[in-house]
């Protein structure tokens, strides 16, 4: 938890500066929303960084230490980049970034197949090779199968094989390389972003589809509560590495240091005050309440009484999805299209 409690010491800073210098309140809130993202960018810089610096540490030296380094470097980073995750314009739109950072949902295992015929051919692994083997191979999913799958850990390219080593380096350098050039070009979006008056509702419906794809797909279809009815751990995000919650927990924390801020700055400019109050306790519940973040999904889909914690934390994101999503939206006049997250 020390990256997020460094981060929100970083937001504090961000607010105070904007609430000095900003002008109107929608100016204020749009500066703090580009400046609070451009933090998060920054830090899944720092973080990829790190995981880079780990990943070829290992392969050069493949000891005890190294792997645990290894592993918690591809958890800090994927976690860094949920807390950014909500942003679905600007830059991040730029070569599919987003999909290359994070290739989910993947109902045809592409991941597992992309990696086996990569680990399986005989032409080097290059750049080139992962620039061109498509999303599927460019990021964190990618390593995290390279890291935790289970069958791909006991057969002959268990890492350090070289050429997963190889594999392994060169998604380092990819996602790393992507995280540099997203922070970059951030920063230089800031006078764009913050003379359009329209990013103000492009950022708000950002935010407000993040706790729709988080309620809907992330928790409700893994829980059996949408579809066939069954409980199904492997259509989560990060299911094989078990870390499904912490990264809901780490997409959680993410809205509530970059997206709450701005939102709560609009609400009450527009005398809504009360409200804004309630999504921030609303906000504080579901963080506090998430049932044991560090067990995987399966684990409490598997049993019933730690279920009925996964049942409690649904009823409480749908009741933060309820007040951003249909009473703030109402207040600040965003109209939103219905099912919203379709198609992400």
């Amino acid at each position: 938890m020390h990256l997020f409690t460094r981060l929100c010491g970083l937001i504090a800073l961000v607010a105070a500066s904007v609430s000095t210098h900003a002008g109107t309140p929608e100016q204020a809130a749009l500066e703090q929303f580009h400046q609070s993202i451009k933090v998060g960018y920054n830090t899944l810089t720092t973080e990829t960084s790190t995981l880079l610096r780990a990943a070829s540490a290992y392969c050069e030296e493949p000891t005890t230490n190294h792997r645990k380094a290894l592993n918690k470097g591809w958890l800090d980073a994927f976690l860094a980049w949920q807390a950014v995750r909500f942003v679905n314009f600007g830059p991040v739109e730029n070569n599919n970034l987003a999909w290359q950072f994070q290739f989910w949902p993947d109902p045809k295992n592409l991941i597992a197949r992309k990696a086996k015929t990569i680990l399986k051919a005989e032409a080097p692994v290059t750049s080139n090779l992962i620039e061109q083997s498509g999303v599927a191979v460019q990021g964190f999913p990618m390593i995290e199968f390279l890291l935790f799958d289970e069958q791909q850990s006991i057969g002959q390219d268990a890492l350090p094989a070289p050429r997963s080593c190889e594999l392994l380096i060169k998604v380092a350098e990819h996602v790393n390389h992507n995280t540099e050039a997203l922070a970059s070009q951030w920063s230089d979006f800031r006078p764009h972003y913050l003379a359009n008056a329209l990013y103000q509702e492009t950022t708000l419906k950002a935010g407000m589809t993040a706790l729709e794809i988080l309620e809907e797909r992330r928790l409700a279809q893994p829980m059996g509560l949408r579809g066939n009815g069954r409980r199904n751990p492997y259509i989560a995000d990060a299911w094989r590495s078990g870390n499904s919650l912490k990264a809901a927990k780490a997409g959680v924390a993410g809205l509530q240091n970059h997206f709450l801020p701005g939102l709560t700055t609009l609400l009450d400019a527009r005398g809504e005050s009360s409200l804004a109050s309630r999504i921030r306790a609303q906000f504080n519940k579901v963080a506090d309440n998430f049932p044991a973040a560090d067990a995987p999904m399966q684990t409490l889909l598997g049993d019933d009484d730690r279920f009925r914690a996964l049942q409690g934390l649904y009823v409480d994101v749908s009741q933060l999805a309820t007040l951003v999503n249909d009473e703030a939206a109402v207040a600040l006049g965003v109209i939103r299209g219905f099912n919203s997250s379709d198609g992400d």
